[in-house]
């Protein structure tokens, strides 16, 4: 199936045909052996993603119940969560702990930065947290987290470490069994994702990965006031998907079999280092055009660039006229609504759609009155790809 757009929002990204594919596959019965032999192999290809020997949850649903199940099966009714926010998405786990009954404190940071690490260490020393929420990277600004520095002091603290790698999973390299800080016992404890992002698959499936200490956590627990996002009645089926609990999304489980398959042959070193340059190129391409990232180069991610306005641009106009064109970029959040756009540079997005998006972003600058030198945009591109190639080589 041939894509007719270039589909450069921060989700869901541009879906290859081997996965189209799959997708199209014949839907069989979620109890027929020819599927659970599938979905036991997507499994299974969860755990190496994430380098885990913890157990993971694959389930129709989309990132928000990702988070939801992170926080309902670690940390009860009247216990604390402290929230590291670097925007929109950061701030949601908020609502999710006060619709629980959790004690909740937030470290935000101003939007296109990170918040400080001294500021987390220094919140942690004032009380006892269940757990520390991460963004890896936030859809809304852009903005990465620095998990080395992170992970260490929130597991001196005691607390579990929550990552929510939502626009980071499958780009950005998320290993369970990396000890931070070089102690064996400061280990990430959940990572959880959705399908459409850098997996690059449609919209569909919630992807968590619990360690052994965040299962021990929920079994502590005892019950929790969930039913479909509580793990203990997924757990069986994650053992044994001819189990039943919910119907699972048959064919999304094909296509992200397959998905998994095109991320573990490319290996994750490279597939981070590729989200990398692209990253950079594309910020240094448009930065030609007087277009500025909101978040500097040592914070920003890798997967989606949020991108400042020259005076004199309208937004509206701009993404209606690329979308013409057949590029598709998103609006911005918030304050900076109307002011910026975010265009994602991840997944399965080919280097060549991402110069023909820069092509079309400065015919629509040149259209609204900005001088551009779009040759120049190209170049620029195109050889911060390469030099970022040879560097990691």
């Amino acid at each position: 199936m041939k894509n007719k757009e270039i589909l450069l929002v921060p989700g869901p990204t541009p879906v290859v045909d081997e996965i189209y594919e799959a997708l199209a596959s014949e839907t069989r019965g979620h109890t027929d052996p020819r599927f659970v032999a599938i979905y036991k192999r997507a499994i299974e290809n969860t755990k190496k993603l994430f380098n885990t020997d913890g157990e993971v949850f694959v389930v129709a649903g989309s990132g928000t119940l990702a988070m939801e199940m992170a926080i309902v099966n670690t940390v009860a009714e009247g216990e604390r969560l402290l929230v590291i926010s670097h925007g929109y998405f950061g701030d949601r786990f908020i609502s999710l702990s006060k619709a629980f009954g959790i004690e909740v404190d937030i470290l935000q940071a101003e939007w296109g930065k990170r918040v400080d690490v001294a500021f987390v260490k220094e919140k942690l020393s004032t009380g006892a947290y269940k757990a520390v929420t991460i963004t890896h990277a936030d859809t809304s600004t852009g903005v990465s987290s620095d998990l080395e520095a992170l992970i260490p002091i929130i597991k001196e603290a005691g607390a579990l470490a929550i990552v929510d790698g939502v626009v980071a999973t499958a780009a950005l390299q998320e290993d369970m069994s990396k000890a931070y800080g070089g102690n064996e016992d400061y280990k990430i404890d959940i990572v959880l994702t959705g399908s459409q992002k850098a997996i690059g698959i449609p919209p569909g499936l919630a992807i968590i990965a619990f360690s052994q200490q965040a299962i021990a956590a929920r079994e502590a627990l005892g019950t929790v006031r969930a039913y479909y996002a509580d793990i203990e009645n997924w757990r069986p089926v994650m053992d044994n998907p001819a189990s039943y609990f919910a119907t699972p999304p048959v064919n999304l489980i094909y296509a992200y079999d397959k998905a998994l398959d095109i991320v573990l042959t490319e290996g994750m070193e490279r597939r981070e280092q590729r989200h990398i340059s692209y990253g950079r190129a594309v910020r240094t391409a448009l930065r030609t055009y007087g277009l500025m990232p909101l978040a500097d180069e040592m914070a920003a991610a890798p997967t989606l660039s949020c991108i400042l306005y020259p005076e004199g641009v309208d937004d509206t106009k701009f993404r209606s006229s690329l979308a013409a064109r057949g590029v598709i970029v998103a609006g911005s959040l918030a304050h900076l609504a109307g002011k910026a756009f975010r265009i994602g540079h991840m997944g399965n997005t080919k280097e060549e759609q991402l110069a023909e998006a820069i092509t079309a972003i400065g015919e629509v600058l040149g259209e609204q009155g900005i001088k551009v030198d779009i040759q120049e945009a190209v170049k620029i591109f195109n050889n911060t790809i390469a030099r970022e190639s040879k560097a990691a080589l």
